[in-house]
């Protein structure tokens, strides 16, 4: 489940650059769920203790797309 969750990580990471781009902003609305499941995924991977390394990294990706995608949203008036 940790590597899963570094994996969903990586692709949230590069959605979430793509989001940045102007006029891709709306790219967030389905980055965002996605990088939610992978923060998910990482979560059970900690706890089942196979991969913790992946598992970790995959938090920190995963929460930054989340985080900074909303933040990003927030700015553009994507969310009222």
């Amino acid at each position: 489940m940790g590597i899963a969750g570094l994996i969903i990580g990586i692709f949230s990471i590069i959605g979430f650059f793509i989001g940045l781009i102007p006029l891709f902003g709306w790219f967030n609305w389905f980055n965002i769920p996605f990088a939610l499941l992978g923060l998910i995924l990482s979560i059970v991977g900690i706890s089942t203790g196979n991969s913790r390394a992946a598992a970790i990294t995959g938090i920190v990706l995963c929460g930054t797309a989340v985080f900074v995608g909303a933040f990003r949203l927030l700015l553009g008036g994507g969310i009222l």
